[in-house]
């Protein structure tokens, strides 16, 4: 069963942004870390930002200047904004959290 679902996902050119929505039950997503991961083809899986339930946020190195993590707490849903995206960010995005995984989204940059 699937309990965090993802979307905003795309097609996108090099310089671009998106805004990727996780939605989670809230049994879940309150008091709980929410993770942001990614997995390129041939690639493992990296993790991309996180933020804790008080608003504490990390960020890959590949990630930070350009990516924004945030989480609405009425809403249940955890947002990754990314700008000026490139090329190399292109793999499928999944949200996290403890031992739950959505299907991911797939964010494609073209050069």
């Amino acid at each position: 069963q699937v309990l965090l679902v993802e979307s905003g996902g795309g097609l996108v050119q090099a310089g671009g942004s998106l805004r990727l929505s996780c939605a989670a039950p809230r049994i879940i997503f309150r008091f709980s870390v929410m993770n942001w991961y990614r997995q390129a083809p041939g690639k493992e899986r990296e993790l991309v930002a996180s933020i804790s339930a008080i608003g504490s946020t990390n960020y890959a190195d590949s990630a930070k200047g350009r990516f924004t993590i945030s989480r609405d707490d009425a809403k249940d849903t955890v947002y990754l904004q990314m700008n000026s995206l490139k090329p190399e960010d292109t793999a499928r995005y999944y949200c996290n959290t403890n031992n739950n995984w959505g299907q991911g989204t797939q964010v494609t940059v073209s050069s």
